[in-house]
């Protein structure tokens, strides 16, 4: 760990309180003119670190992105992730994919500030702004054959939705597959791709991706998104950190892993979802339907109801839903 790493972490764990210079000099071993170089540094990158001459250093509330802060925030039952922040990725599914190749570890976690050329599911092209959203990817070794891969999917819409409701006074709905919304607007998308062992015939890799617009103003939104994306808080000041919603949404996530089969996620993401009941409209093996989503299956799949009584299961990455209208 970094002389400013180990800094970083000693202020926020000490937060909101002070803790001399002499003492983190003490404490991590390091001389005072290291210790006053790496709090300058930290400053630089945007930290809020207030100085007294009498007490020392205190680490202020900032919406920094930094590995130190998500790891404060992870719960002991929480796998030891590796975590990597960026300033700004061209993708970071293209970052884990990269790390999958060069055989990095199970539940590494890349993260960055903003994304260049983000892409959703079918390549589709949505807004990043730095500092105001969350752009990130985990790479997962689960060894597992295909037919569970929509298992990951619904539970990360899963984790990533009570995260949202657990720190903030937002309830959130599902939109299937695996988009977050509030209020009747967007507010995260996660996509999910897997890499197979072709003579195991299992998921070697599964990367989870996901974007999520944290402190975006709605102003501040194209205007062709305004009315259909929002962010978690686009008019107030954030009350909560990414790091803190980072965290919480790996908790769940892992939570929900460590207590299956018994965890019923299921149930609740069809509680969550607002496309049930509902007239659908999609395209699949290039004929478009429309129909009533009646049920959401135990791998995931919605099953819609179409008007001769017949039945379309759709799968991830299988179509897009083109309109959703109330049932008549």
């Amino acid at each position: 760990m970094s002389t400013k790493s180990q800094v970083l972490t000693l202020l926020l764990k000490q937060a909101p309180e002070f803790i001399s210079g002499e003492e983190m000099a003490q404490q991590l071993s390091l001389s005072r003119t290291a210790i006053w170089k790496a709090i300058n540094e930290l400053k630089k990158e945007g930290h809020h670190i207030s100085s007294s001459r009498n007490k020392g250093y205190c680490y202020d509330r900032s919406d920094v992105l930094s590995a130190e802060g998500i790891y404060l925030t992870l719960n002991p039952e929480t796998p030891k992730l590796s975590i990597t922040v960026l300033n700004s990725s061209e993708s970071t599914m293209k970052d884990a994919k990269l790390a999958a190749i060069n055989g990095e570890a199970n539940n590494t976690l890349i993260v960055a500030d903003t994304q260049e050329a983000p892409k959703g599911r079918f390549g589709r092209p949505f807004f990043s702004k730095a500092g105001s959203g969350i752009y990130m990817s985990m790479l997962l070794r689960p060894n597992q054959n295909f037919e569970e891969m929509a298992q990951y999917t619904v539970i990360m819409a899963v984790a990533v939705a009570r995260a949202m409701d657990n720190l903030t006074s937002e309830q959130t709905e599902i939109k299937w597959v695996n988009d977050i919304y509030i209020n009747g607007k967007k507010v995260c998308g996660i996509l999910s791709e897997a890499m197979s062992d072709v003579e195991s015939g299992q998921i070697s890799n599964v990367i989870i991706g996901m974007g999520i617009n944290f402190s975006l103003k709605q102003q501040e939104f194209p205007k062709e998104l305004r009315g259909k994306a929002t962010s978690l808080f686009p008019e107030n000041e954030p009350t909560i950190t990414r790091n803190e919603l980072i965290g919480e949404i790996w908790n769940q996530f892992y939570n929900i892993l460590n207590q299956l089969p018994e965890e019923r996620f299921l149930e609740e993401y069809r509680q969550k979802s607002f496309v049930l009941g509902k007239t659908v409209s999609f395209t699949q093996s290039g004929i478009e339907y429309e129909g009533t989503a009646v049920a959401i299956n135990d791998h995931g799949e919605l099953v819609v109801q179409l008007p001769d009584n017949s039945e379309k299961i759709l799968s991830s990455g299988e179509i897009s839903l083109s309109s959703i209208n109330p049932a008549t």
